[in-house]
């Protein structure tokens, strides 16, 4: 199979799996899904969702946040790690929407990287998410599997997306990142994939050696 047709093939065999997927961060508009991805860096989604139980019923809006008092923001989202760093980048995002985009999350990539600790994989979450522009976020689980099925060779997030991306229709793109990172989740777990369970072992060249191997 040529790559295009591979990646199709993956798509089709998780979607027959999973199902369609969503993003596991809570939300209920872009503003809570940009903070609430700002604060997954190295921090599990169960732990987010939890602490902006809190978070949202304090701060409502981009000028909540702007407004925020730096060691109560940080008190509230310190079981999510790196809270100094995380509470400075909220503050600083939400001071930008409120100064140049009226209050209102941007809908563009190139307007979202503007904002302090938005890149590339942030961007791409609140885009498909909260705006349904296609965008594929390429986090820990879609760069590993990528790798292991052997779509791609580089370790680079930006190339990785690049490629999918060309080989894929743009209204599959947030869906297909979904699906790797639930098969990440699931069964193509880090140091211990179980191949000899993984809907897509047969198109998977970790996963065909892997088993052959058994």
């Amino acid at each position: 199979m040529t790559k295009r047709e591979t990646i199709h093939r993956i798509h089709d065999l998780l979607m027959a799996e999973y199902g369609p997927q969503k993003c596991a961060l809570d939300h209920a508009n872009a503003l809570q899904l940009l903070i609430a991805t700002i604060l997954s860096a190295q921090c599990t989604d169960k732990m987010v969702n939890l602490v902006t139980v809190d978070l949202f019923a304090k701060y409502r809006t981009a000028q909540d946040f702007a407004n925020a008092d730096p060691a109560e923001l940080e008190q509230i989202i310190r079981r999510c790690g790196y809270y100094r760093a995380k509470g400075a980048n909220i503050i600083g995002a939400c001071r930008k929407i409120v100064a140049d985009f009226g209050g209102k999350v941007p809908d563009t990539m190139e307007e979202l990287t503007t904002l302090p600790g938005v890149g590339r994989k942030t961007a791409n979450v609140v885009l498909g998410d909260a705006f349904g522009v296609p965008g594929l976020p390429v986090d820990t689980h879609v760069k590993r599997i990528s790798r292991l099925t052997g779509l791609v060779t580089t370790d680079d997030p930006e190339k990785i997306e690049t490629v999918l991306c060309t080989h894929l229709n743009p209204g599959c793109w947030s869906q297909f990142s979904h699906l790797l990172i639930a098969l990440g989740r699931t069964v193509c777990k880090a140091n211990r994939p179980a191949c000899a369970e993984c809907a897509i072992r047969t198109v998977c060249r970790y996963g065909k050696r892997h088993v052959d191997q058994k």
